[in-house]
Protein backbone atom coordinates (compact mmCIF):
# COMPACT_ATOMS: atom_id res chain seq x y z
CA UNK A 1 0.00 0.00 0.00
CA UNK A 2 3.01 2.17 1.02
CA UNK A 3 4.64 1.87 -2.38
CA UNK A 4 1.53 2.45 -4.03
CA UNK A 5 1.43 5.64 -2.53
CA UNK A 6 4.83 6.63 -3.14
CA UNK A 7 4.50 5.11 -7.20
CA UNK A 8 1.64 7.78 -7.11
CA UNK A 9 2.60 10.99 -5.89
CA UNK A 10 6.21 10.30 -8.13
CA UNK A 11 4.01 9.97 -11.37
CA UNK A 12 1.68 13.67 -10.32
CA UNK A 13 5.00 15.23 -9.29
CA UNK A 14 6.53 13.68 -12.46
CA UNK A 15 3.32 15.42 -14.74
CA UNK A 16 3.17 18.15 -12.64
CA UNK A 17 7.13 18.75 -13.79
CA UNK A 18 6.33 18.62 -17.36
CA UNK A 19 3.02 20.66 -17.74
CA UNK A 20 5.46 23.42 -15.74
CA UNK A 21 8.18 22.97 -18.13
CA UNK A 22 5.81 22.86 -21.36
CA UNK A 23 4.27 26.29 -20.06
CA UNK A 24 6.97 27.95 -19.40
CA UNK A 25 8.24 26.82 -22.70
CA UNK A 26 5.35 28.65 -24.27
CA UNK A 27 5.88 31.78 -22.26
CA UNK A 28 9.12 32.06 -23.64
CA UNK A 29 8.74 31.91 -26.90
CA UNK A 30 5.68 34.55 -26.65
CA UNK A 31 8.33 37.09 -25.30
CA UNK A 32 10.65 35.94 -28.04
CA UNK A 33 7.92 36.91 -31.04
CA UNK A 34 6.63 40.01 -29.06
CA UNK A 35 9.96 41.69 -29.31
CA UNK A 36 11.16 40.31 -32.67
CA UNK A 37 10.52 42.96 -35.28
CA UNK A 38 7.60 42.67 -37.98
CA UNK A 39 8.30 42.59 -41.47
CA UNK A 40 6.56 45.77 -43.12
CA UNK A 41 6.36 47.56 -46.65
CA UNK A 42 8.50 50.42 -45.06
CA UNK A 43 11.57 47.98 -43.63
CA UNK A 44 11.52 45.04 -46.42
CA UNK A 45 11.82 47.55 -48.98
CA UNK A 46 15.30 49.16 -49.72
CA UNK A 47 13.60 52.66 -50.73
CA UNK A 48 12.72 54.81 -47.63
CA UNK A 49 9.21 56.34 -47.18
CA UNK A 50 8.83 59.64 -47.06
CA UNK A 51 7.79 61.51 -44.01
CA UNK A 52 4.46 62.04 -43.32
CA UNK A 53 3.68 65.71 -44.45
CA UNK A 54 6.17 66.24 -46.91
CA UNK A 55 5.58 66.77 -50.73
CA UNK A 56 5.27 64.68 -52.84
CA UNK A 57 8.45 63.86 -54.98
CA UNK A 58 8.74 64.41 -58.67
CA UNK A 59 11.32 63.00 -60.38
CA UNK A 60 13.03 65.64 -62.70
CA UNK A 61 14.11 65.46 -66.21
CA UNK A 62 17.64 65.69 -66.68
CA UNK A 63 18.53 68.12 -69.76
CA UNK A 64 19.45 66.83 -72.76
CA UNK A 65 22.97 66.73 -74.08
CA UNK A 66 23.99 68.62 -76.40
CA UNK A 67 23.14 67.79 -79.60
CA UNK A 68 21.00 65.17 -78.73
CA UNK A 69 17.70 66.89 -79.26
CA UNK A 70 16.61 69.40 -82.14
CA UNK A 71 14.22 71.99 -82.07
CA UNK A 72 11.19 69.94 -83.67
CA UNK A 73 11.57 67.45 -80.67
CA UNK A 74 11.37 69.66 -78.14
CA UNK A 75 8.33 71.41 -79.58
CA UNK A 76 6.11 68.59 -78.55
CA UNK A 77 2.57 69.32 -77.17
CA UNK A 78 3.95 73.25 -77.22
CA UNK A 79 1.49 75.80 -78.48
CA UNK A 80 3.24 78.74 -80.88
CA UNK A 81 4.82 81.17 -78.94
CA UNK A 82 5.58 84.77 -80.66
CA UNK A 83 8.09 86.76 -78.69
CA UNK A 84 9.46 89.85 -80.42
CA UNK A 85 13.18 90.63 -80.61
CA UNK A 86 14.15 93.44 -78.78
CA UNK A 87 16.39 94.76 -82.08
CA UNK A 88 14.84 93.42 -84.88
CA UNK A 89 17.28 92.87 -87.94
CA UNK A 90 16.73 92.50 -91.19
CA UNK A 91 16.96 89.42 -92.30
CA UNK A 92 17.56 87.77 -96.12
CA UNK A 93 15.51 85.20 -96.93
CA UNK A 94 17.24 81.88 -96.20
CA UNK A 95 16.88 80.35 -99.80
CA UNK A 96 18.28 81.78 -103.18
CA UNK A 97 16.10 83.03 -105.65
CA UNK A 98 13.19 83.19 -103.04
CA UNK A 99 10.84 86.43 -103.15
CA UNK A 100 8.76 87.56 -99.82
CA UNK A 101 5.40 86.97 -101.64
CA UNK A 102 6.20 83.74 -102.56
CA UNK A 103 6.90 82.86 -98.41
CA UNK A 104 3.63 80.96 -96.60
CA UNK A 105 2.90 81.45 -93.16
CA UNK A 106 3.51 77.54 -91.12
CA UNK A 107 4.51 78.78 -88.14
CA UNK A 108 1.68 78.06 -86.34
CA UNK A 109 0.23 75.03 -88.29
CA UNK A 110 -0.07 71.38 -86.44
CA UNK A 111 2.20 69.04 -86.86
CA UNK A 112 1.70 65.14 -85.72
CA UNK A 113 2.20 63.77 -82.09
CA UNK A 114 0.37 67.01 -80.88
CA UNK A 115 2.91 69.52 -82.08
CA UNK A 116 3.09 73.04 -83.51
CA UNK A 117 5.45 73.73 -86.53
CA UNK A 118 6.81 76.67 -84.72
CA UNK A 119 9.16 77.40 -88.14
CA UNK A 120 8.76 78.46 -91.72
CA UNK A 121 8.61 76.34 -94.04
CA UNK A 122 10.01 77.35 -97.38
CA UNK A 123 9.36 75.36 -100.79
CA UNK A 124 12.36 74.87 -103.18
CA UNK A 125 13.80 72.91 -105.64
CA UNK A 126 16.26 70.06 -104.21
CA UNK A 127 19.57 70.89 -104.36
CA UNK A 128 18.66 74.80 -104.56
CA UNK A 129 21.43 77.17 -102.17
CA UNK A 130 20.48 77.62 -98.76
CA UNK A 131 21.97 80.95 -97.29
CA UNK A 132 22.61 82.28 -94.02
CA UNK A 133 19.92 84.72 -93.13
CA UNK A 134 22.09 86.70 -90.96
CA UNK A 135 26.34 86.79 -89.86
CA UNK A 136 26.52 84.72 -87.28
CA UNK A 137 29.13 81.36 -85.94
CA UNK A 138 27.79 77.83 -86.96
CA UNK A 139 27.52 76.33 -83.52
CA UNK A 140 26.69 72.89 -84.69
CA UNK A 141 25.99 71.03 -87.70
CA UNK A 142 23.49 67.83 -86.55
CA UNK A 143 21.80 65.19 -88.06
CA UNK A 144 18.35 63.98 -86.84
CA UNK A 145 16.12 61.92 -87.24
CA UNK A 146 13.50 64.39 -87.82
CA UNK A 147 15.68 67.29 -89.00
CA UNK A 148 17.76 65.08 -91.45
CA UNK A 149 20.56 67.03 -92.13
CA UNK A 150 20.69 70.54 -90.13
CA UNK A 151 22.68 73.65 -88.97
CA UNK A 152 22.48 75.67 -85.54
CA UNK A 153 23.47 79.51 -86.36
CA UNK A 154 24.19 81.63 -83.20
CA UNK A 155 23.48 85.48 -84.43
CA UNK A 156 25.50 88.22 -83.51
CA UNK A 157 24.11 89.12 -80.38
CA UNK A 158 24.82 85.77 -78.97
CA UNK A 159 21.28 85.30 -77.76
CA UNK A 160 19.22 84.32 -81.01
CA UNK A 161 19.65 80.70 -82.73
CA UNK A 162 18.67 80.34 -86.33
CA UNK A 163 18.00 76.55 -87.24
CA UNK A 164 18.54 75.17 -90.69
CA UNK A 165 16.79 71.68 -91.49
CA UNK A 166 16.59 68.75 -93.96
CA UNK A 167 19.21 69.88 -96.27
CA UNK A 168 20.48 67.87 -99.21
CA UNK A 169 24.13 68.36 -97.74
CA UNK A 170 26.23 71.41 -96.26
CA UNK A 171 28.50 73.47 -98.34
CA UNK A 172 31.86 72.58 -98.69
CA UNK A 173 34.05 73.66 -96.40
CA UNK A 174 31.30 74.40 -93.76
CA UNK A 175 32.68 73.72 -89.75
CA UNK A 176 31.72 74.19 -86.67
CA UNK A 177 32.88 78.11 -84.92
CA UNK A 178 33.45 79.19 -88.92
CA UNK A 179 31.70 82.98 -89.28
CA UNK A 180 29.01 82.89 -91.88
CA UNK A 181 28.43 85.99 -93.58
CA UNK A 182 24.77 86.82 -93.92
CA UNK A 183 24.13 85.73 -97.66
CA UNK A 184 26.47 82.98 -97.70
CA UNK A 185 25.73 79.47 -98.98
CA UNK A 186 25.85 77.19 -95.68
CA UNK A 187 24.28 74.71 -97.42
CA UNK A 188 21.41 73.27 -100.04
CA UNK A 189 17.90 72.69 -99.58
CA UNK A 190 16.70 68.83 -99.53
CA UNK A 191 14.52 66.30 -98.65
CA UNK A 192 16.56 64.56 -95.35
CA UNK A 193 14.59 64.04 -92.07
CA UNK A 194 10.88 63.08 -91.68
CA UNK A 195 10.18 64.85 -95.25
CA UNK A 196 8.19 62.78 -98.08
CA UNK A 197 10.80 61.85 -100.37
CA UNK A 198 10.40 64.67 -103.08
CA UNK A 199 9.35 67.02 -101.19
CA UNK A 200 11.92 69.28 -100.77
CA UNK A 201 11.85 72.68 -98.73
CA UNK A 202 13.56 74.35 -95.80
CA UNK A 203 12.40 73.99 -92.65
CA UNK A 204 13.60 77.74 -91.28
CA UNK A 205 13.53 78.37 -87.07
CA UNK A 206 14.37 81.08 -84.84
CA UNK A 207 14.65 80.81 -81.09
CA UNK A 208 16.10 83.32 -78.23
CA UNK A 209 17.95 81.68 -75.77
CA UNK A 210 18.90 82.61 -72.27
CA UNK A 211 22.41 80.72 -72.53
CA UNK A 212 24.13 79.93 -75.21
CA UNK A 213 25.62 76.85 -74.41
CA UNK A 214 21.63 75.29 -74.30
CA UNK A 215 21.07 77.03 -77.96
CA UNK A 216 18.48 73.91 -78.45
CA UNK A 217 16.10 75.38 -75.57
CA UNK A 218 14.97 78.52 -76.47
CA UNK A 219 11.41 80.77 -76.55
CA UNK A 220 9.98 80.76 -80.17
CA UNK A 221 10.23 83.49 -82.92
CA UNK A 222 7.95 83.08 -85.94
CA UNK A 223 10.27 83.64 -89.11
CA UNK A 224 7.63 84.84 -91.27
CA UNK A 225 6.81 88.92 -90.34
CA UNK A 226 10.96 89.63 -90.31
CA UNK A 227 11.26 87.72 -93.47
CA UNK A 228 8.60 89.50 -95.26
CA UNK A 229 9.95 92.71 -93.85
Amino acid sequence: MWLTIKHAIIIVAAFALLVLVFRLGIYVRRIAESTSPVPTEANSSPRASPEIGSPPITPSRPAPPVGQETPEDRDLARPAETPVLSKPETLTIPVAGIRPEQLRDTYSEARSEGRTHNALDIMANCGTPTVAATAGKIIKLFQSKRGGITIYQLGADNRTVYYYAHLARYADGLTEGRIAQQGEVIGYVGDTGNVAPGGCHLHFAIWIVTDPKRYWNGENINPYPLLRS
